[in-house]
């Protein structure tokens, strides 16, 4: 049985920039485990979605990806075996680690809305948030010039969650640029009470729907849909069916993976049970987890993988020298475009409060420069400098 000093289980953004920065910082015998399949920059998902990228420019092969001097074990985890210090492989192999680190991401549950599944196959319900079906999000609203249409913010916990507002203000742009917007019933949905929750990027965020005149339901969630009635249906404090629906963009629920079930924290669905500021498990010794899949009590997002890596890093290795541990402040950001050349960053803490990585400009106000950054300079950073485990501020 092969035994390593980190095995990190996922070829994300969360595993492979984590595996990067321990190489970087003197490890010398890092594993990955993850299956050979594409490797994607996931935000550009929502630009792909709003007619502004393409799917060729956000992937890339696993085998591209993998840091040099990892050792990349082609399988998919199906079992953690704490007492052992191994993981199982779904061919029945295990793997020995002495620092185990889990970032699987989370997987979407289309069952917990019922006819979602029914109704993406039937390709009348679609989201950004599945590569699948992004670019198919953009020839619909390209397609679409008249009729209702719903949005959805999903609930937490969410891959970039927030960002689902990227798509539907695109879309929205692009119909009021063919002066067709005033002919649609656009309506979002979104679980929070204001448009994110955040007051400080709310108030933006507000005046820009109600320019565009957009139905928004707060404090809401679609609990089914039903593609052959052309139903929505929405609870919240002001239950209602949505209906004649021509289109809905629901981005599914999501949980953790469902063999992390004996790590996981049963009330955070299904993510794994971490100290939230240390990510150490509470219960099993020397397993760590980052990104989606664990429950840190904060937003997830791409932005917040920056400082859980290093942190993590960090505190593997204190971890082992007996050193007390670093503390990560849940910071985590969530950009949304407001149209097709102007993006706001929301970057707060796992208060909710607003948490600024600079005082020379604020960045939750719409800034040209700030989309240009987010469009054509983050994916640079991403697989030049992030996923070789190098720090960006």
């Amino acid at each position: 049985m092969a035994r390593h000093d980190v095995v990190v289980v996922g070829a994300g953004n969360a595993g492979v920039s984590l595996a990067a920065r321990l190489l970087r910082v003197g490890a010398k015998d890092v594993a990955i485990v993850s299956p050979d399949r594409p490797h994607l920059f996931r935000p550009l998902l929502n630009y792909v979605a709003g007619g502004q990228a393409t799917m060729s420019e956000l992937t890339r092969s696993t085998a591209s990806v993998i840091p040099a001097g990892c050792v990349w074990i082609r399988d998919s985890a199906v079992a953690v075996h704490t007492d052992e210090r191994e993981v199982e492989l779904s061919g029945g192999a295990r793997v020995g680690y002495g620092d185990l680190v889990l970032a699987p991401g989370m997987e979407e549950n289309l069952d917990a809305v019922p006819g979602l599944a029914e109704a993406m196959t039937a390709g009348w319900s679609l989201t950004a948030h599945l590569e699948s079906q992004a670019p198919a999000v953009w020839e619909a609203v390209e397609g679409m010039s008249r009729g209702r249409v719903v949005f959805t913010l999903p609930p937490e916990p969410s891959p970039c969650g927030g960002t689902a507002l990227k798509p539907f203000f695109l879309a929205c742009d692009e119909w009021r640029r063919r002066g067709v917007l005033n002919d649609l019933d656009v309506h979002l949905v979104t679980p929070f009470t204001g448009v994110l929750g955040l007051p400080f990027a709310d108030d933006r965020l507000d005046a820009q729907l109600g320019e565009l005149e957009v139905s928004v339901h707060r404090e809401s969630t679609v609990t089914s849909v039903d593609h052959g009635q052309g139903t929505v249906t929405v609870d919240g404090p002001t239950p209602t069916v949505l209906d004649e629906v021509d289109r809905a963009f629901v981005v599914p629920p999501y949980r953790g993976q469902g063999w992390l079930a004996p790590l996981a924290r049963e009330e955070a669905s299904g993510q794994i049970d971490v100290d939230p500021e240390t990510m150490a498990h509470r219960s099993a010794p020397r397993v760590w987890s980052l990104g989606d899949a664990a429950a840190l009590d904060t937003r997830p997002s791409g932005g917040a993988l920056r400082r859980q890596v290093e942190v993590l890093a960090d505190n593997i290795a204190r971890s082992r020298l007996g050193q007390p541990l670093r503390r990560y402040d849940g910071y985590t950001i969530v950009p949304v475009t407001l149209d097709r050349r102007r993006l706001l960053l929301a970057e707060f803490d796992r208060t909710g409060t607003q948490a600024p990585t600079t005082r020379l400009v604020d960045l939750s106000v719409p800034r040209r420069a700030l989309w240009l950054f987010d469009r054509y300079v983050e994916p640079l950073l991403y697989f030049r400098a992030l996923l070789r485990g190098r720090l960006v501020p």
